[in-house]
C-alpha cells in the first residue's frame, strides 16, 4: 500500500478533475489524503479520502469565489487583473501551503504528493526535501520553447529565425512586465524558506515535477519538439457519478434533435458575454439549446426562446452523449470532456487561459475559435451552422475522442502514480528549457 497526499488550490477546476484519480488509487488499496478548499470537503470524503483544510482562511476562496473573497478584484481588468490573480491566487498562499503540508507530513509521511498546476507550494516542498512530486494539468500544458510564444497570448507556434526572434522578444517582455511582481513575491517566499532566489517565472514551476499528468490528448497540444519527458498525456478523468442529480422533465427532448450545449464554466460567468447572445442567436433555429449556468439562477435569463432549456447544473458526462456542438468560452475542463465524447466546439473567450484553449481548438481542427470574449448572436449562429454542416469538425473531434480513450484517463494516471510512489520516478530532464531554477 502506498500513501498519497493530494494538494489543490481552492477552485472547482483545480480540484474536481482529480477526484476520479483519487478514487482509483483508493480502489487499489492505497491511502489518500487531500489538502484543499473547505467547500470541496464533502466531495473529497465521498470518494474515501481524508480531507485536510487550508488553515489560513485568507487563502481559501472556495466557498464564495474570487470576486467575493477579494472584492478589489472586481475593480480590475486586463493586465492588472491577471497580475492580481497570479499574485493573490497562486503566489501569496505558498508559505501557508508549505507550512500546512509539512505539518501533514509530520503527522503521517507520504510516498508521493500530487499537486495541481497552480499549487506552487508543492514544488518548494520538494526543493526542501519533500516526497516525490507529481503535478496534474488542469489547463494547457505550461510549456514554452523556441517555437512557442509565451502563454497567454494565443499565438500559434512560429518556426524559422524570425519566429524564434518573435518568441524570444515576447518572452522577455512578459517576464519583465507582467510576471515581475509574481516572481518577486515567489522569491520573497523562497528567501523565507531558506531557498535561493530564482529567475524562474510562475509558468516554469508546474513542470518542476518528477511526473506531470496532462489532462488532455497529445493531439490537443501544438506539435512542437522537446516536450519534457516527465509529461504524460493521460486525457481528462471521467466525471464521478452524482447520485443526487435527477434529470429534468425535458430530458426526453434530447432524443431525435440536434443539441447545442452552451456553458461558461466556473470563473468567467457573466451570462451577457456568451449565454445570452447564444440563446438569442440560436432562437428559432432547428436545434435544442441547453444552457448550463454553473450555479447562477436560470430565472435571470428569462424569457427564454422556445427552443432553449436552462439549468444550474447537469453532469457533463450524462449530457454530452446527446450533444452535437458545444458552445463555450473555453474552460479547459469542459473542452476536454466534450472532446472525450467526440463533440466539436465553438469557442469564444479570451480571459484566464481561455485564449490559449480556444487557439488550440482551432489548431487541432476540432472547432471554431471566434477570437472574442463577447460574440454577437449572429457570430454564434453562423459558427454553430458551420460546425454542424462541415463534417471535418465532427471527424476531428471523434479522432480526439479515440486518442483520449487510448490515453487511459484516470486508470493510466493511477498506474503512473503507483510507479512514482514505488520509486520509478523520472527525473526532471536537464536542458529542456521547461524549468529554469537557481
Amino acid at each position: 500500500m502506498a500513501r498519497f497526499l493530494f494538494a489543490t488550490v481552492p477552485a472547482v477546476g483545480h480540484t474536481l478533475p482529480a477526484l476520479p484519480i483519487a478514487r482509483a488509487l483508493l480502489e487499489r488499496g492505497h491511502a489518500v489524503r487531500w489538502y484543499g478548499g473547505v467547500a470541496f470537503a464533502d466531495k473529497i470524503t465521498a470518494v474515501g479520502a481524508s480531507f485536510h483544510p487550508i488553515t489560513d482562511p485568507d487563502f481559501d476562496y472556495s466557498l464564495n469565489g474570487l470576486d467575493q473573497h477579494y472584492p478589489r478584484r472586481r475593480e480590475l481588468s486586463g493586465l492588472k487583473k491577471l497580475q492580481f490573480d497570479m499574485v493573490q491566487g497562486f503566489s501569496k498562499p505558498v508559505p501557508t501551503q508549505v507550512r500546512d503540508l509539512r505539518a501533514l507530513l509530520r503527522d503521517e509521511p507520504a510516498d508521493a504528493v500530487i499537486a495541481d498546476t497552480g499549487f506552487i507550494g508543492g514544488v518548494l516542498l520538494r526543493e526542501l526535501g519533500g516526497p516525490p512530486l507529481a503535478g496534474f494539468g488542469v489547463s494547457i500544458l505550461p510549456f514554452t520553447n523556441r517555437h512557442l510564444a509565451p502563454l497567454g497570448m494565443g499565438l500559434a507556434p512560429a518556426n524559422g529565425p524570425l519566429g524564434r526572434l518573435r518568441n524570444r522578444a515576447l518572452a522577455g517582455s512578459i517576464r519583465r512586465v507582467l510576471l515581475r511582481p509574481v516572481t518577486a513575491e515567489l522569491n520573497q517566499t523562497r528567501r523565507g524558506l531558506g531557498l535561493p532566489e530564482s529567475s524562474a517565472a510562475i509558468f516554469d514551476y508546474p513542470l518542476a515535477t518528477q511526473l506531470y499528468l496532462q489532462f488532455s490528448a497529445r493531439g490537443f497540444e501544438y506539435d512542437v519538439p522537446d516536450v519534457p519527458s516527465q509529461v504524460a498525456f493521460v486525457g481528462p478523468p471521467r466525471q464521478l457519478d452524482d447520485p443526487g442529480w435527477q434529470a429534468p422533465a425535458w430530458w426526453p427532448e434530447l432524443s431525435g434533435r440536434r443539441v447545442v450545449l452552451v456553458n461558461q464554466g466556473t470563473v468567467a460567468t457573466d451570462a451577457d458575454q456568451l449565454i445570452r447572445p447564444a440563446l438569442a442567436g440560436l432562437a428559432g433555429e432547428d436545434v435544442l439549446v441547453v444552457a448550463v449556468t454553473g450555479g447562477a439562477d436560470p430565472a435571470g435569463l428569462a424569457p427564454l426562446p422556445a427552443n432553449a432549456r436552462v439549468e444550474r447544473y447537469i453532469p457533463f458526462d450524462r449530457l454530452l452523449p446527446h450533444v452535437d456542438v458545444f458552445v463555450t468560452n473555453g474552460g479547459y475542463g469542459g473542452v476536454q470532456l466534450a472532446l472525450a465524447h467526440g463533440v466539436p466546439i465553438v469557442g469564444a473567450g479570451r480571459t484566464e487561459d481561455k485564449i490559449e484553449v480556444n487557439a488550440r481548438v482551432a489548431a487541432a481542427g476540432v472547432g471554431v475559435n471566434l477570437r472574442t470574449q463577447t460574440p454577437e448572436p449572429d457570430q454564434i449562429r453562423a459558427a454553430v451552422a458551420t460546425v454542424l454542416t462541415d463534417s471535418q469538425y465532427a471527424w476531428a473531434a471523434r479522432r480526439m475522442r479515440d486518442e483520449i480513450a487510448k490515453a487511459g484517463r484516470e486508470s493510466r494516471a493511477a498506474d503512473l502514480l503507483e510507479q512514482l510512489a514505488g520509486g520509478a520516478a523520472t527525473p526532471v530532464p536537464a536542458g529542456t528549457g521547461a524549468v529554469r531554477f537557481g
